[in-house]
């Protein structure tokens, strides 16, 4: 599971992403951490791609307050139609597109936690698939937006079934082991406006040659 990435910035990400700047959006990390603030591309509703800056961590409509507790930042993909989390947004096709310079993920084939950070080979930007909501205050009519990013089982690939911590209670070839999941530029518009079923066909994880990773020193977080 993510909890950490890197996002580029708002010039980068409305060349990339083709989003004309129409609105003012409010700042964010450069380095992102569940619960703080990132930015997501989504479709208004003329269908135009629009920049929107949101809580990572999906606030679901049920919520009695934005500030929930419970971990959202990251969606088991597998489980999208029956979480109830989840399953509004995606039955509604709240899909929306995560700027990433890269992300953090870690590796305890050591024996201890040692982060590595991933990167495309091309030097682009990662365009990783995620879901929104839009949760309305009913006390005060504020509105709150929020993202979560998508994750698929990674078993198989070669590369990102070697990150996150074994579980010693299931043998190895049933780890579910995740990944994020990039999507190609090329499929942005189909992931954003297409059905249920044609964004099902691009939930799957790049070849190994797509990633430029390895170990990274990192700070320890406070927040």
């Amino acid at each position: 599971m993510c909890n950490r990435y890197v996002s580029p910035d708002q010039a980068e990400i409305e060349r990339y992403f083709e989003v004309g700047r129409r609105n003012p959006t409010p700042p964010w990390p450069a380095e992102i951490f569940p619960r703080a603030p990132g930015p997501f591309v989504r479709l208004d509703r003329d269908g135009r791609r629009e920049l929107v800056v949101g809580r990572w961590g999906l606030i679901p409509h049920f919520a009695k307050s934005p500030d929930i507790r419970y971990s959202t930042n990251n969606a088991r993909s597998e489980e999208l139609a029956e979480k109830p989390t989840y399953r509004t947004p995606w039955a509604r096709g709240q899909r929306c597109i995560i700027p990433a310079l890269s992300f953090d993920e870690p590796n305890w084939e050591s024996g201890k936690n040692i982060w590595w950070r991933f990167r495309r080979t091309d030097g682009e930007p990662w365009g990783l698939a995620g879901l929104w909501n839009a949760w309305i205050d009913r006390a005060t009519g504020e509105i709150h937006e929020s993202y979560t990013m998508l994750t698929i089982n990674a078993d198989d690939h070669p590369l990102m079934r070697r990150m996150h911590k074994p579980d010693p209670a299931l043998p190895a070839d049933q780890q579910d082991k995740r990944s994020v999941i990039p999507v190609e530029r090329v499929d942005f518009e189909q992931w954003l406006a297409g059905t249920v079923e044609e964004a099902e066909e691009l939930m799957r994880v790049p070849p190994p040659e797509a990633f430029d990773a390895g170990p990274v020193f990192m700070k320890p977080h406070r927040g």
